[in-house]
């Protein structure tokens, strides 16, 4: 069978052993990788590792196997081969069954890679049944016969779905009982994914049967029922009465019971029981490369109470911040606001700067309401005395006199918020003291509290210069000296960056929004050319992603921040997000923490972002599946698409939710989801389109934005559309008597 290079890995694979002619005798392969094989006095080579197929049925008639060569899209016929199990081989002889007359045939191994001719270096040759052929260039199933040779592929294909599942059979074994029908199907599709079943696809649309494309769930049920069907239409065609009455299915009794243990009903209950047990409900979601435990709690205490004055559960998921190279904190600058009103080119006031003021434990602003500045006061008495019309008086950082009048007064859910307008540009800072002068006289003072710190950043331009350096003190130095001659400097104190990277390879910032090219490395310094910015400049700040796509680095599992931190997830939240996953090892060492804290309850969230994770994805799933914690995967598009090139980003989140839709584990849709929206509260036509891609997922998230409301409204309205209702709408067409 042809099979595709698929760059997912698969799984273990058996010997190979190969003649040319029922007279020659055969010779056996051991182990994964093959040499040279002899076909005819033409010798050809595997150039890749080989993955056996283990099959054992009469349809392979007398084990003559055809080699297809593929060159640029069509087959050419190549010499027929011999294939038989090996009985002097104690792996082969006990795989298979002992075979009597009432059994099948000896099993055939055919040997899956690319098989390079000498003759012609790019030809790509590979071995096939002619009855497994699933690419053998026939026409549209026009006849009963070809429809039996149909049949005979899809019970090809069953044998191969059992082999492949009995071959991982040890790996299933470890699986907990929770997700072992749920693996096992994660199998099933592996197994067909690694064949080139084009030519099936079209010849089952021909008869109006099932599509491969959407049976990701239930792959096992799928090819039984199309099995099922074929053989019924076989029975109809041969118009046997007597065939009519009988059970005309040659599945086996163990094919029974799997028919029913693997049905579509059963999987689908599976699907959406691990989505339930993992999601349900509202997410909030906390990054822990930001922050600490102690802005942590406070963010969960504020979650928790909106969530039962709402009465709306809503599950936490905090992210580990794993060994993603980031820009390290840099030395903040005061806490002080600047409000400003919106003004026209001549530099008029249009409209005055809208300032909501509340207290902080009140509530956050309503939805339906949108400011310029959000400001907290200390005393809630002094927000409850103010009426619509009333002058706030104050003195900002720079000791000018401003004012703020009172719009509004709206109850919020524990207290009362006021919007203010403020017709003149101010700074205002923690600790700022706002007076109301009463009736007679009093003033009442109300002071305000917990303004953010100005964050300092590096505005950067094609053709700048850029220093990445280890030494915290000399980037200070550099940034408070603000001399326009000297390059800026960032700083990341990350080993990893300095040990790996090399001059010539690329390197980008902000999830890709700047890219560079390093000019030079040193121990402590990285010089960085940036080739790629905005117009204007694009800004860089602290806590920034550094990706080097090209560089042979490899990451730690958890570090030591992420165990630390995990004891604060595991008393907090619900699910557990380990981020920059690449290989098995990982998993295994985040198993092993969890069983060390007896979680066995918190959801684990696997954040695919990185060329290494996508490819590792089914085996990742597979060694999560031995813990009965509730799994999940996140499609992190930010870091996927920097590491894995912008122009596969489609395909690869296409390919992840394939597979874990064949795993039955639900897929979180994640990163700039309707960003433009988000941010200056209207989409983009692309946008939309992406949330409608995205309702294949289990959840779609969000990030933070101004017009983070208007956008949780815009979701749900487009996830819970209904087809039914955009259809009823569409006018019938009126047919003219005059067309016929």
């Amino acid at each position: 069978m042809l099979l595709n290079n698929s760059p997912v890995k698969m799984l273990h694979s058996p010997s190979v052993r190969f003649s040319t002619d029922h007279s020659i005798p055969t010779h056996a392969f051991h182990g994964t990788y093959l040499s040279v094989l002899t076909f005819h006095k033409q010798s050809v080579r595997f150039s890749h590792p080989t993955y056996g197929l283990h099959f054992t049925n009469s349809v392979f008639g007398h084990h003559l196997i055809e080699i297809l060569a593929k060159q640029k899209g069509y087959l050419n016929t190549s010499p027929k081969v011999f294939a038989k199990r090996n009985d002097n081989i104690e792996h082969e002889r006990g795989c298979s069954k002992p075979q009597t007359d009432d059994e099948v045939l000896p099993s055939v191994m055919v040997a899956s890679g690319d098989i390079q001719s000498p003759e012609k270096p790019d030809m790509v040759v590979v071995a096939s049944d002619p009855h497994l052929s699933l690419n053998l260039t026939q026409g549209i199933l026009e006849d009963p016969i070809n429809r039996v040779n149909l049949l005979d592929k899809l019970k090809a294909i069953h044998l191969h779905l059992l082999a492949m599942e009995q071959w991982n059979s040890s790996s299933l074994k470890l699986c907990h009982r929770t997700y072992l029908a749920s693996a096992t199907n994660l199998i099933h599709y592996l197994a067909l994914k690694c064949l080139d079943v084009e030519q099936l696809k079209e010849d089952l649309s021909s008869v109006g049967l099932l599509s491969l494309e959407s049976i990701n769930a239930n792959v096992l049920a799928s090819i039984t029922a199309g099995i099922q069907m074929l053989e019924n239409l076989k029975a109809c065609l041969l118009n046997s009465e007597d065939d009519e009455g009988d059970d005309n299915s040659t599945l086996s009794g163990s094919d029974c019971s799997k028919k029913t243990q693997f049905s579509m009903t059963t999987m689908r209950k599976k699907a959406s029981s691990h989505r339930d047990s993992l999601l349900g409900t509202t997410i909030f979601r906390i990054n822990c490369a930001h922050g600490d435990t102690s802005v942590w709690s406070n963010i969960i205490g504020s979650l928790k109470k909106n969530s039962q004055m709402l009465e709306k559960p809503c599950k936490i998921l905090m992210d580990l911040a794993g060994p993603k190279l980031r820009t390290d904190p840099a030395k903040t600058g005061p806490c002080v606001m600047k409000i400003s009103p919106k003004r026209d080119a001549r530099g008029n006031i249009i409209f005055p700067a809208q300032v909501w003021l509340s207290h902080a434990e009140s509530g956050a602003i309503p939805a339906h309401l949108n400011a310029d500045a959000l400001l907290s006061i200390n005393d809630q008495e002094f927000l409850n005395n103010l009426e619509v019309g009333n002058i706030l008086r104050f003195s900002d950082a720079r000791g000018k006199r401003r004012m703020l009048k009172i719009s509004q007064k709206i109850p919020i859910f524990a207290g009362i918020g006021c919007m203010a307008e403020c017709l003149r540009t101010s700074y205002v800072e923690s600790g700022t003291k706002f007076y109301l002068k009463g009736r007679k006289g009093k003033l009442s003072v109300g002071r305000v509290e917990g303004v953010p710190a100005v964050e300092h950043f590096i505005k950067l331009r094609v053709g700048d210069l850029l220093i990445i350096s280890r030494d915290t003190c000399l980037t200070e130095q550099d940034t408070s000296v603000g001399s326009t001659d000297v390059a800026p400097r960032i700083t990341c104190s990350s080993s990893l960056l300095f040990d790996s990277v090399k001059p010539g390879e690329p390197i980008a910032f902000d999830d890709g929004k700047i890219w560079g090219v390093i000019q030079g490395t040193s121990i402590s310094e990285i010089i960085v050319s940036i080739t790629h910015a905005s117009l204007k400049g694009s800004k860089l700040g602290s806590g920034k992603s550094i990706n080097i796509p090209e560089s042979d680095i490899r990451f730690e599992g958890l570090t030591s921040k992420d165990l630390m931190d995990l004891d604060f997830v595991a008393a907090h939240a619900n699910m557990v997000g380990i981020s920059f996953i690449q290989d098995v090892h990982d998993v295994v060492i985040l198993r092993n923490e969890l069983e060390k804290r007896k979680l066995l309850n918190l959801g684990i969230v696997l954040k695919i972002e990185t060329q290494s994770g996508f490819e590792n994805l089914p085996l990742l799933l597979l060694q999560a599946m031995q813990s009965p914690n509730p799994l999940g995967v996140m499609i992190a598009r930010g870091d996927l698409a920097v590491e894995c090139g912008w122009e596969r980003l489609a395909d690869i989140q296409e390919e992840i939710l394939s597979i874990c839709g064949a795993a039955h584990v639900p897929v979180i849709w994640a990163t700039q989801v309707l960003e433009s929206l988000v941010k200056s509260g209207l989409p983009s036509r692309a946008e939309i389109t992406d949330v409608a891609t995205g309702r294949r997922a289990s959840c779609i998230m969000l990030n933070k934005g101004k017009h983070i409301s208007e956008a949780v409204s815009a979701l749900d309205s487009i996830l819970h559309c209904n087809s039914k209702k955009v259809k009823a709408k569409l006018k019938p067409l009126v047919m003219s008597s005059h067309l016929f």
